[in-house]
């Protein structure tokens, strides 16, 4: 324990294939139940079950696959813990940007630090993409701002009324991004075609995307 709080011990590790997400649907789709339950605006509402969260999942694998979403997933002796991913641009004009999706971490696993570490996995795994640019949203007031500040993040923004939690209620979202400053690197076609058949012979490379529902926001309380 430091500072009051217990050090992380889960393994973070990115599922760099779609046949790598796939076995871990289910699992994911526990973690998804919970951070929703927990009352995280993710895109989806209270009535979510397991099967349509497995489902979400499993609809990821083709996205990993081409190279467009890169997903991060930390595990203990347990099970799974916590979740981030990357969402890489495809269009030619906004190829040096990122988005960071579903950062999740399970409840029994928060007061650890995990947010931290994986939000600074998928940094490190978008900055290696060659994205200069990193972005998200959060809702206003949550926890989970705390984590971006202390991480680095700029506030640009709130929009008012952006999402609904699990139970109906709108909530304003806060923009935030971050500069990696990565300089020269293009990551366009060519870097996401590379890293997307590398990703498939299970190289370092990073891919990235899920494709959740309208209104998703990146995560919910962390530590």
């Amino acid at each position: 324990m430091t500072g009051g709080r217990t050090a992380v011990t889960a393994d973070v590790s990115r599922l760099r294939t779609g046949s790598e997400l796939l076995p871990a649907a289910g699992p994911l789709a526990d973690l998804l139940l919970d951070t929703v339950h927990a009352g995280a605006s993710l895109g989806f509402l209270e009535s979510l079950d397991r099967t349509d969260a497995a489902e979400f999942w499993r609809d990821q694998a083709s996205a990993v696959d081409s190279g467009l979403l890169a997903v991060w997933m930390a595990r203990d002796a347990e099970g799974v813990t916590g979740t981030i991913g990357v969402r890489f641009g495809d269009k030619p004009n906004g190829r040096h940007r990122a988005e960071i999706v579903k950062l999740m971490v399970h409840r029994r696993a928060r007061g650890q630090g995990l947010g931290r570490t994986l939000l600074t996995a998928a940094e490190e795994g978008a900055t290696r993409r060659g994205a200069r640019l990193l972005h998200l949203d959060t809702e206003t007031g949550s926890p989970a701002e705390r984590l971006y500040r202390a991480a680095g993040w700029e506030r640009a923004g709130v929009i008012p009324d952006y999402a609904a939690d699990p139970y109906g209620r709108l909530h304003p979202t806060t923009l935030y991004y971050k500069r990696t400053g990565v300089a020269g690197v293009g990551g366009g076609a060519e870097a996401i075609a590379a890293s997307a058949g590398a990703g498939a012979a299970g190289s370092g490379t990073d891919p990235g995307t899920p494709r959740g529902g309208s209104g998703a926001r990146t995560g919910a309380p962390y530590a």
